[in-house]
């Protein structure tokens, strides 16, 4: 058979360990995991409630237009029906964009490192990819102008990025939107938007408006708290979704999915109080890297990098081996930290105590 030849070697995406194969493999009880940003607090009440209520119709396919939860999204989100499209979470919509746009013939430019899904679904598409270094774990939004030429399809900003947990100041997001060429889509990926609190973070809905060529991603997968359902959704001009419509699988978004990012939408007092728990827990991980001297980056998501100067696996190692499965650096582009989903206060405790114990035992072997 005639693969295409950029497939023979990207490696597929690799999963994290599961809690159950952590649990066989080092013989422990408990384990907590902190490594896929997902919601510690679970979903809200609402979500539990629709989902014992809906009726078993298994044998019948899901609407396809997902007309119910479009209807209650747009309404929160004061848009236009017709300018949303639902994927199997914003991986999915990731996908369309890039199979839509993308070709040899083009090239698309991204921050490195961030969400690697951008640059995956651009060499299954076989475009040229233009990274550009982050400065200080920041896009580099006068390097991304400089990279896009009158060949340049997708420009892909992760906004807070992931792994960094940076964020793009309102000015400078309005700056590179101005001066990106009109016939290049921005796909402004906002999968932790609603975890921002800075005050200088800019409404990017306001913006779509003003730009046709701009599409914000965000996903019911993080502080809505249903990773497992994946529901993610794309927000743009109406002409922007019709043209991405005809890649879209159909019946892709599942029917308990739709009915429970629907009941999500109408518990904001529970996103309000996660959004609350996660800056708590933000100050745990910034009062410990101030008490050892470890560098990391301020985040405006639910997860933290940090640096420990140390090899990336084996803090990842040490950390697993204690119970806690985070995500080595090493595998997201920053050997030498480690990059930790905020929980509970007892789980980032815990977590915390045994960052503590390796620390210990570094100081020791010196």
């Amino acid at each position: 058979m005639k693969w295409k030849e950029q497939l023979l070697n990207l490696t597929p995406y690799q999963p994290g360990k599961s809690i159950d194969q952590v649990k066989k493999e080092y013989s422990l009880d408990k384990i907590v995991k902190l490594a896929s940003n997902e919601n510690p607090f679970g979903c809200s009440e609402k979500v539990l409630f629709t989902m014992n209520q809906s009726p078993s119709f298994f044998a019948l396919y899901p609407d396809g237009y997902a007309s119910e939860l479009r209807s209650v999204l747009a309404g929160h989100l004061s848009i236009q029906e017709d300018q949303l499209i639902f994927g199997n979470g914003s991986d999915e919509i990731i996908q369309m964009i890039s199979r839509a746009l993308l070709s040899p013939e083009t090239n698309t430019v991204m921050a490195a490192p961030t969400f690697p899904q951008y640059r995956h679904n651009a060499v299954i598409e076989g475009a040229q990819i233009r990274e550009i270094p982050l400065v200080n774990g920041e896009h580099d939004l006068d390097g991304m102008l400089a990279a896009i030429d009158e060949n340049t399809a997708v420009v892909w900003v992760c906004n807070p990025n992931n792994p960094t947990g940076n964020y793009i100041k309102e000015p400078a997001l309005l700056s590179f939107l101005h001066k990106v060429p009109r016939d290049v889509l921005v796909v402004l990926d906002e999968a932790y938007y609603e975890y921002v609190v800075a005050e200088d973070y800019c409404n990017s809905l306001d913006l779509i408006q003003k730009y046709e060529n701009l599409i914000v991603l965000r996903t019911f997968s993080k502080i809505y708290g249903l990773a497992s359902l994946r529901v993610g959704y794309g927000i743009a001009d109406p002409q922007t979704i019709k043209a991405l419509e005809p890649v879209r699988e159909p019946f892709n978004v599942n029917k308990f999915a739709q009915a429970s990012a629907a009941a999500a939408i109408e518990d904001q007092n529970f996103i309000e109080e996660c959004r609350r728990k996660n800056r708590e827990g933000l100050e745990q991980f910034y009062a410990f890297c101030e008490e050892y001297g470890l560098e990391y980056y301020p985040s405006q998501g639910n997860f933290i990098l940090i640096n420990f100067n140390a090899d990336s696996n084996e803090v990842f190692q040490f950390l697993l081996e204690k119970g806690f499965i985070v995500r080595s650096g090493k595998a997201l582009g920053f050997q030498g930290y480690v990059r930790v989903t905020v929980g509970s206060k007892e789980q980032n405790d815990g977590v915390l105590d045994a960052m503590g114990q390796y620390l210990a035992k570094q100081a020791a072997a010196l």
